[in-house]
């Protein structure tokens, strides 16, 4: 008799969090699907909490695995070869799906084969959203994965421990065809639990692992350019947390951990791509129309701007810029230094358009230059003399945020060159008054 596998099969990783583990894993037993068409598998790692001795008694049926050493977020991939679900669901230990949620996951992969990652949108508490920096990015706390599709490319770096193993694993995916995406109708609940959470661990592990990302996987052209830029960033962000040594500390590990020899398994030129949208930027930008709509020569001629950041059915080739290029350089204010700064500067620079500052709530300074352009507030980028604002960030959610806070501070352009044609969904199941709002995407 052929044995039936499981549809969906969970898989968290857990260390010393027993109490929020069991209201977890109570809200699973009722995700909607029958009992037969999922199972669930827990990775203690090394708790010392009675963690694996409550779950043991308390479900029966939940597949335990203990560690002796504990492996962080990563640990999940210990369960992979026992999880033999169609559908892989990663979840942390505090993060639950909403009812109906895995059906919907389900009905997505089965229209799309080549969805490999099916991420959850993800909700705190507090009504804030949980975002990564990059739209074809998933969350480890809340994500679908085609199991055949991990399979093929492997899970989660094994060294990372925690911090952008979910860049690494959705760079691989992305290489081999796959499709990493978000869908606002498939929901978990987040509940951030601060017991083991260490801000300086943290910093040193995303220092040192988004090196070791770079390294790795990015492709040579990409490596220096990138690398500066993203962990020049990281400096800032350490600078203002009063974490400078955790900062060094990750740097540190991962020179260290490099001498025995640093194995480059980059993703291809198409492969990057998808995941940092270099090109994409660039030819959204050239191809966005701007047209004065009243103005004054040579008084602030670009105030009052309408733009087309897509081509429509009736103007499918606007010409790029051209009022602009007639009347002389374009002035720009970019919006967010986020990890995806770059691509939009590089778009600016190869396009003659003039960044006359970069608008950053967190991250200004009056000494802070992003390659030579100044890093302010926002007031004081709404003082200076500039044509158009240009939403720098690829994170759906907070380019949202921001794209709305400037459109109601000032009349001029706010371009958002990743818009969509409907606004992103505001509602959480039975709250629909939550606030937009982005948090984790550095």
């Amino acid at each position: 008799m052929l044995q039936k596998f499981p549809q969906v099969s969970f898989v968290i990783s857990t260390r010393n969090r027993c109490q929020v583990l069991l209201e977890t894993l109570t809200r699973l037993s009722v995700c909607g699907l029958e009992r037969s068409e999922f199972d669930i598998h827990v990775v203690d790692n090394a708790s010392t909490d009675g963690t694996s001795a409550r779950v043991r008694d308390t479900f029966p049926k939940v597949k335990l695995l203990t560690l002796n050493e504990n492996k962080g977020s990563v640990a999940k991939n210990e369960a992979l070869d026992y999880a033999l679900g169609k559908y892989i669901v990663f979840l942390d230990d505090d993060s639950y799906p909403a009812p109906g949620a895995i059906q919907k996951m389900i009905r997505h992969f089965e229209a799309d084969g080549k969805l490999g990652a099916a991420t959850f949108t993800i909700t705190l508490p507090n009504g804030q959203r949980e975002c990564s920096a990059y739209p074809n990015v998933f969350i480890g706390c809340g994500v679908g994965l085609r199991r055949r599709a991990l399979r093929a490319v492997g899970g989660l770096p094994d060294d990372f421990f925690m911090q952008a193993e979910e860049y690494d694993l959705s760079m691989r995916l992305l290489d081999a065809g796959y499709k990493v995406e978000t869908f606002d109708d498939l929901h978990v609940t987040h509940l951030k639990t601060p017991q083991a959470r260490v801000s300086a661990r943290t910093m040193r592990l995303d220092v040192r692992n988004n090196l070791f990302l770079i390294t790795r996987r990015f492709p040579l052209k990409w490596v220096l350019p990138m690398g500066w830029d993203w962990m020049k960033r990281y400096w800032w962000i350490a600078s203002s947390k009063n974490a400078t040594g955790a900062f060094f500390y990750g740097v540190i590990d991962f020179m260290l951990r490099s001498v025995t020899g640093l194995k480059r398994d980059a993703v291809s030129d198409e492969g990057f791509e998808r995941f940092a949208k270099v090109d994409e930027i660039r030819q959204r930008l050239e191809c966005a129309r701007f047209t004065p709509c009243s103005s004054t020569p040579g008084e602030g001629w670009g105030e009052g701007l309408s733009v087309v950041g897509r081509s429509t059915a009736s103007d499918p080739h606007p010409n790029p810029l051209p009022e602009y290029r007639e009347r002389g350089q374009m002035r720009v204010v970019l919006v967010d230094c986020g990890k995806n700064i770059h691509a939009y500067w590089r778009a600016c620079r190869d396009l003659g358009i003039e960044i006359v500052a970069i608008a950053d709530r967190s991250l200004h300074h009056p000494a802070r230059r992003y390659r030579g352009i100044r890093i302010v507030d926002d007031a004081t980028a709404r003082s200076l003399r500039y044509d158009a604002v240009i939403i720098s960030n690829l994170s759906p959610v907070h380019a949202a945020v921001r794209r709305d806070q400037w459109r109601m501070a000032q009349d001029r352009a706010v371009i958002d060159l990743f818009e969509p044609n409907e606004p992103i969904s505001d509602e959480r199941p039975a709250e629909s008054e939550s606030r937009r709002i982005a948090v984790r995407s550095a």
